[in-house]
């Protein structure tokens, strides 16, 4: 995000986040709960969840998020804000790192405009040196998508999750009101759905986090301080996938990316037939603070509940398709509901011009949450 400097961007400042961005909720121990400006009782989702109320309340236009299981579409979601994870790679993470957890972490940010997002993606966007690998260049700024006619795209969209647990109501009616919209618009609108085995990708996906950020957070923190970690420094949750982290031998974790690069091309293949695929952004409203808390006695009970949560938006991290949640609802308890949109691997300026369109049909950025700044 530095590249940003280069065009002109201002730092503000540091925002809340959860401890070391494990949760789709952001009430870390040490700096306590961030509000949801639509209601401060509930979330504003995480890991980005500070980025998002500072966006919401109107403290700033957009803000840096970063997305390794959802982290900027499920605070999007939360705060009724546009909210576009990239394709794998889009955004480089030089200087120091190739890739974080085998590419599920793609930088970008949360914001109240389609325009704003595009903007910032054409300032920050492009191979860095020494990269591993980078996404396929695009054919134009992202800036002239806003706008631009999507013609007639095909889309597939479903309420069901394709991996485990139910949906609240309020999710499968934004679902169905945005393929409604979407038809409305002209496009080509089919109810469809992906058939994968939720046991393997949960398993798979689990085996990778949690290695991944022992490895990056925790083991990585203790070669930078020179100091050994230990329980005490450390939520209950975090210390529990630590541990489980360190269990996962090499072999595992070889074969759970390839297993999810094996699905990966299950569903690319299932994305020939679409442009865009619509589901859900969350299988709940904003939950309320506490709900996704880790006791002492059940340190995973948060992650658990975390899987049940937000199990719509880590199949784009591992495949690395570009995704993006649009705030088209809000509920009968004026929480926003948002819908997500996944694109084609490397096709973020379908989703621009779509987000666009949507935006001008069902504007949202008048809308203004009962804690403004």
């Amino acid at each position: 995000m530095f590249h940003g400097f280069l065009h002109g961007l201002i730092i503000v400042g540091k925002t809340n986040t959860p401890e070391i961005g494990i949760l789709p909720t952001t009430e870390s121990h040490l700096l306590g709960p961030c509000k949801n400006p639509w209601n401060t009782g509930h979330s504003t989702g995480g890991s980005s969840g500070g980025s998002a109320a500072a966006v919401a309340s109107g403290m700033v236009p957009f803000a840096h998020a970063n997305d390794g299981g959802g982290s900027i579409r499920i605070p999007a979601s939360c705060c009724g804000l546009f909210g576009l994870k990239p394709t794998r790679a889009r955004n480089p993470l030089g200087p120091d790192m190739g890739d974080m957890m085998c590419g599920f972490v793609a930088e970008h940010c949360v914001s109240r405009s389609v325009r704003d997002s595009a903007a910032l993606l054409d300032a920050t966007a492009g191979p860095d040196i020494g990269d591993p690998y980078f996404a396929p260049p695009q054919e134009r700024p992202f800036r002239d998508e806003v706008g631009a006619d999507p013609g007639t795209l095909r889309i597939a969209f479903m309420a069901e999750s394709p991996l485990e647990g139910e949906v609240h109501k309020d999710c499968v009616d934004a679902v169905h009101d945005a393929a409604k919209l979407c038809a409305s618009l002209g496009h080509e609108v089919t109810e469809a759905n992906i058939e994968v085995n939720a046991e393997m990708i949960n398993q798979a996906f689990m085996a990778i986090y949690s290695a991944g950020g022992a490895a990056m957070y925790i083991e990585g923190m203790a070669v930078q301080t020179g100091k050994t970690p230990t329980k005490e420094q450390f939520e209950p949750l975090t210390w529990a996938l630590y541990q489980l982290g360190k269990e996962v031998k090499a072999t595992d974790f070889q074969l759970a990316e390839t297993y999810l690069q094996q699905v990966s091309r299950h569903i690319a293949r299932l994305m020939v037939d679409y442009d865009v695929w619509l589901t859900p952004t969350l299988a709940k409203p904003p939950v309320e603070l506490g709900w996704l808390d880790s006791p002492e006695d059940n340190p995973m009970l948060g992650m658990i509940r975390a899987a049940e949560y937000a199990m719509f938006t880590p199949i784009c991290n591992f495949t690395g398709q570009p995704a993006m949640s649009v705030p088209l609802m809000w509920n009968e308890d004026g929480l926003p509901i948002g819908t997500h949109f996944i694109g084609r691997f490397g096709d973020e300026a379908t989703l621009f011009r779509l987000a666009a369109q949507l935006e001008q049909a069902r504007p949202w950025s008048g809308k203004r949450p009962p804690v403004s700044a």
